[in-house]
């Protein structure tokens, strides 16, 4: 691609790019461009009621299996800019290639992301980034499929090191083997992970892909407004009943004006002494707890290390089944009635008991 067809942005048009980056950054629209009529439409809807929207729309969509709906492909770039020029928002799309960046940026497209699916490839996401050189435009990076936060913060890495000044990232949950009530694990733990990494990084929660049932959107919105994530991504359609992809997630404009008034906002932080100083007081305390905390887990590590030279002089095996039960049992029974949650509970005592494990195989394996 010659530099000559690249869309460069003036600073004069970044500027209301810059000031949209405030919280909550919204990122609305339907999951596919279909046609320009429910492009039109569905952003006249949304913005009504969310000017300073972003208004998201795929273009191509990549599908597990062909036969499906892929994306109206290049024409639907037009309605986009339409839709845009029309409702005063900017407009964003997915880009997978050096293609899909190319057309973008002929076309005059705002903002791009890219998908989970192209996250995981290091290859496609470096292409990407040297397509976008120089262009001025702004990326959202979805995370991979999989929980590999390595990978996730790669791509963000490639992106600002061939020059991309404004980069931010798109939590939609991960692929997950195990059942589970959402379409996408949310996996909070990963994302709090990337932002204790990156804290100058914001972060945007794709509530439609982790719900996958409209009746989950409004729960994991809150929540993630509540960890203080920056912003989100909710699909919104004029008639999610005929849409082409994607369509058990989506809720129309109206539904998503209720689900946004219903939702709290708050703060980071506040003004208040009073506040401060007994935050200070209890967080002192909550210090004092962890160092305590810490101390009995070194001093049962050591109880631990003394179990297993008794066990190496007899000839026992490590794991001792029942016993681990008992310990389980009697720990999940106290937990659970001082009001701690079982699922912790369990895993706290897994953790430890995985480390006792390993401290006596080390031993074994020394002897």
């Amino acid at each position: 691609m010659s530099k000559d067809s690249i869309h460069h942005i003036p600073t004069s048009e970044l500027k209301p790019f810059r000031e949209q980056f405030t919280k909550p950054i919204t990122l609305f629209g339907p999951c596919s461009a279909e046609s320009e009529h429910q492009v039109l439409e569905t952003a006249l809807l949304i913005a009504a009621k969310f000017p300073n929207n972003i208004f998201r729309a795929g273009v191509w969509k990549p599908r597990t299996r062909p036969g499906s709906f892929e994306g109206a492909g290049d024409p639907a770039l037009q309605w986009l800019i339409a839709a845009g020029k029309e409702t005063g928002m900017p407009v964003i799309t997915e880009v997978a290639t050096t293609q899909h960046v190319e057309a973008c940026l002929k076309a005059g497209i705002d903002m791009l992301w890219i998908g989970a699916r192209t996250t995981v490839n290091p290859f496609a996401v470096q292409e990407i980034a040297d397509a976008l050189r120089g262009s001025g435009v702004p990326v959202f990076v979805k995370n991979p499929i999989n929980p590999d936060l390595s990978l996730w913060m790669g791509a963000i890495e490639r992106l600002h090191k061939a020059g991309t000044d404004q980069v931010f990232a798109i939590h939609r949950g991960f692929h997950s083997f195990e059942t589970d009530v959402y379409r996408y694990a949310p996996r909070w733990e990963i994302v709090i992970d990337l932002k204790t990494k990156m804290p100058d990084l914001k972060v945007i929660c794709d509530a439609s892909h982790i719900s996958g049932d409209p009746a989950l959107i409004p729960g994991v919105a809150q929540k993630a407004l509540d960890l203080d994530l920056d912003g989100l991504m909710i699909e919104a359609h004029i008639n999610p009943a005929v849409a082409l992809s994607d369509a058990k997630q989506q809720i129309t404009p109206a539904v998503l004006h209720t689900l946004f008034e219903g939702l709290v906002f708050r703060k980071a932080d506040a003004d208040d002494k009073d506040f401060h100083r007994k935050l200070l007081e209890l967080r002192s305390r909550v210090d004092s707890t962890d160092d305590l905390l810490l101390q009995a887990l070194i001093t049962r590590m050591n109880l631990i290390r003394q179990i297993g030279d008794f066990k190496k002089d007899k000839q026992l095996t490590i794991l001792q089944i029942r016993r681990w039960e008992e310990i389980l049992n009697r720990q999940l029974e106290h937990g659970i009635g001082s009001g701690l949650d079982g699922v912790f509970v369990k895993k706290l005592y897994e953790l430890i008991h995985e480390e006792s494990i390993r401290i006596q195989t080390d031993l074994f394996r020394n002897a």
